[in-house]
């Protein structure tokens, strides 16, 4: 018999944003904005959404424009954590 080996691929997520608010303690509010194209109108507009993102030792202030990378689930809301700066 032979044995199987198996390969667990973990795809993450990668997004690119601006962060809005340091207020809490480790975290960090990033807004997320896609550009998109409607389906049927052919409309160009923008949609944008707001992550919770860890921030340990908070490093980065509001404003900054950050790379934010999906993880495990660290809280309730929070999981992603900041890639780069």
């Amino acid at each position: 018999m032979q044995k199987k080996t198996t390969t667990n691929t973990v795809y993450k997520k990668k997004l690119n944003g601006v962060v809005v608010s340091t207020a809490m303690k480790d975290t960090a509010i990033v807004e997320v904005a896609q550009y998109k194209k409607h389906p049927r109108i052919g409309k160009y507009y923008t949609v944008s959404k707001r992550y919770k993102v860890h921030n340990p030792h908070n490093t980065v202030a509001t404003g900054d424009k950050v790379s934010i990378i999906s993880c495990r689930p660290i809280s309730k809301s929070k999981s992603f954590m900041i890639h780069t700066q």
